[in-house]
């Protein structure tokens, strides 16, 4: 049940859902209006540009949702299973995705569009890092789900079903995360340009350590009881 749900995991999911919609903000205004952190949209351009769109624009979006995949592979590489619990690779994953916007700032500040791939890559490992809990879906780079997911819930309880709030707090943390990160990171373009990734790189290496911290706590509290 989602109420065995430790309290680590609702906060590092508000915090991812907050990267992420920083690092899309930035996509959106810095990369020709185009989502980054989920391929809907992507998808959807590369079809129209297959009939009516360069060779040159197809295959650059044809490598945004190749990108993505292949950050995906990546936590698949280190993660043996979709149940979030301790002791896995999430501070590895989160050093990965932090290094891989690093390199997106470097990149597009040279103008190569190798930094649409590493930011589309850092986002495809972060959908993938938190995948499912106790029947929760967790994902944190988009909120297209998550809504469908609030909505049944609440249909579901206006039948007379029961509403797990537990769940539902989940979820607007994410819907909440998501769009206060997209906030600030539109501020911080206008600001810094692409620089602005620096902060979810930033989050990402405080994440990590965060987690390495706290994992190493709860070992030392079984040891001892």
């Amino acid at each position: 049940m989602i109420s065995r749900l430790p309290r680590w995991v609702e906060y590092g999911a508000f915090v991812l859902a907050f990267v992420a919609g920083n690092v899309n903000a930035v996509g959106l205004m810095g990369f020709k209006h185009q989502s980054i952190s989920h391929l809907s949209g992507t998808a959807t351009l590369l079809g129209t540009g297959l009939s009516q769109g360069t060779l040159s624009s197809t295959l650059h979006l044809l490598g945004i949702l190749l990108s993505f995949l292949f950050g995906a592979a990546i936590s698949g590489v280190f993660l043996s299973s979709d149940s979030l619990k301790l002791g896995r690779h999430y501070d590895t994953l989160l050093v990965f995705e932090g290094s891989l916007l690093l390199a997106s700032i470097y990149f597009l500040n040279n103008g190569s569009l190798l930094g649409h791939y590493t930011a589309s890559a850092a986002c495809g490992l972060q959908n993938a890092l938190a995948s499912s809990y106790s029947g929760a879906v967790v994902r944190t780079t988009h909120v297209t789900g998550i809504f469908t997911d609030l909505g049944l819930m609440l249909g579901a309880k206006l039948r007379g079903g029961q509403f797990d709030k537990r769940k539902a707090l989940l979820f607007v943390l994410i819907i909440f995360g998501f769009i206060l990160g997209g906030t600030l990171g539109a501020y911080l373009f206008s600001l810094w340009q692409f620089f602005a990734l620096g902060l979810p790189a930033m989050i990402c290496f405080l994440l990590a350590i965060g987690y390495r911290v706290y994992r190493a706590a709860a070992r030392r509290n079984l040891r001892v009881s």
